[in-house]
């Protein structure tokens, strides 16, 4: 029997429950979060029995007696980043293996990176459990595509260009479609780029350009941004010489979030208001519409994939390798729009690796250091298939 704990009830969270109940390699399911009737909510538009828990990812003692009368074999995290070493540590406590989507940052600095999960490595290995970080899909699917042409198609990856374009449209005046609060730290956060072993630090989206985007999605601009994959993919990929992330955004989105930092919505620090202490992105994320609203409302698809650029028998060589995701059939499937259904799935993916030991190790770890193929197999049979071009024009992005 392999059981899973889902902690977290947010867009993400209900793409998980959903795709657990699908796999055969899971055989029973508990959905926890600080609001209970969250997980009510999703449990009920879901045939497969899903069990559900109040908790407060917060408190390291209340996860371990969650952990302790639900007995899972794996705890899927997709609460917030800022939650990872609690749940790790409550892991640690109970004999537990790990998984989440994203990497943690402290609640008072937008500052993501992997120094504080990497620092459990020891930890695991001596309990003789695995930890797998980052089993989103940038992070995640992207770490495994850059492993993908490692194997298969470059005999050296010098250079990598991981590029997501949310090619949806939801008719709001302005709405994320994750989480406002980490959505906004990090596209507001530095942007650093690795190139020549060192990270270079520029301002954010201070660099643009057009891209154009396969499957008759065309052209749209793409900023360049820091993104947590390229740490760890320089790290375990030393031949990498280069390695930059960039994102979409509509004009639109970058109005309205110029407005809101230039009169201090987007800060992060405490002020005080009417006697009482509150952080102005806090308020920002209450009063704008949640994320998981808009499944009903978001037309359009998401391309997200890696340009890796290197060495093969000698020439240079590229390949594009990218998923297509359709905002509306993901609604179909699962009450979601495309941005959560593509972080959720490849958590499930990563889960299901983990439980019938496909992957398998003791320590902390990250998505490119495993066998990429059998989880992209699994992944196309869950609903994001691969597309991989292979040659092409070498097209650098500067």
């Amino acid at each position: 029997m392999s059981k899973v704990l889902i902690i977290g009830a947010g867009g993400v969270g209900g793409v998980v429950a959903h795709k657990c109940a699908q796999a055969t390699a899971i055989t029973a399911i508990t959905l926890a979060s600080r609001t209970e009737s969250k997980c009510r909510a999703i449990a009920e538009q879901i045939e497969f029995p899903v069990a559900t828990a109040q908790v407060n990812a917060d408190n390291v003692p209340e996860l371990i007696e969650l952990i302790e009368r639900e007995k899972p074999t794996l705890v899927i995290n997709v609460a917030l980043p800022y939650q990872d070493l609690t749940i790790m540590d409550a892991c640690l406590a109970t004999g537990v293996d790990y998984l989440d989507t994203a990497n943690y940052e402290p609640l008072d600095t937008a500052k993501f990176e992997y120094s504080w999960q990497w620092a459990y490595q020891e930890r695991f290995k001596e309990k003789g459990l695995m930890a797998l970080l980052g089993s989103g899909f940038d992070p995640g699917v992207t770490n495994v595509y850059t492993a993908l042409a490692a194997k298969n198609y470059l005999d050296e990856v010098h250079e990598i260009d991981i590029i997501d374009a949310n090619a949806g449209n939801h008719g709001q005046p302005f709405a994320t479609n994750f989480n406002p609060e980490i959505n906004i730290r990090e596209v507001t956060a530095p942007c650093r780029h690795w190139e020549n072993g060192q990270w270079v630090e520029t301002a954010p989206l201070a660099t643009k350009q057009s891209f154009d985007f396969p499957d008759g999605i065309g052209p749209m601009n793409i900023y360049r941004m820091y993104h947590e994959e390229m740490e760890s993919l320089v790290k375990h990929i030393p031949t990498i010489k280069k390695a930059q992330f960039w994102m979409t955004f509509s004009d639109n989105y970058l109005k309205h979030l110029e407005v809101l930092q230039n009169v201090g919505m987007t800060r992060i620090d405490e002020v005080e208001f009417n006697g009482q202490k509150i952080v102005p992105l806090q308020f920002l994320k209450a009063v704008l519409p949640d994320p998981g609203s808009l499944g009903p409302l978001t037309k359009g698809r998401t391309c997200i994939g890696v340009i890796a650029r290197g060495i093969k028998d000698g020439k240079r060589k590229q390949v594009y390798i990218y998923n297509i995701c359709d905002h509306e059939a993901c609604y179909r499937e699962v009450k979601s729009q495309a941005i959560s259904y593509t972080t959720g799935v490849p958590a499930v993916v990563g889960a299901i690796m983990m439980l019938t030991d496909k992957w398998r190790g003791e320590g902390v770890f990250n998505m490119e250091q495993f066998d990429p193929e059998p989880f992209l197999e699994k992944l196309g049979s869950m609903g994001l298939p691969t597309v991989v071009v292979d040659g092409g024009e070498w097209a650098e992005l500067t």
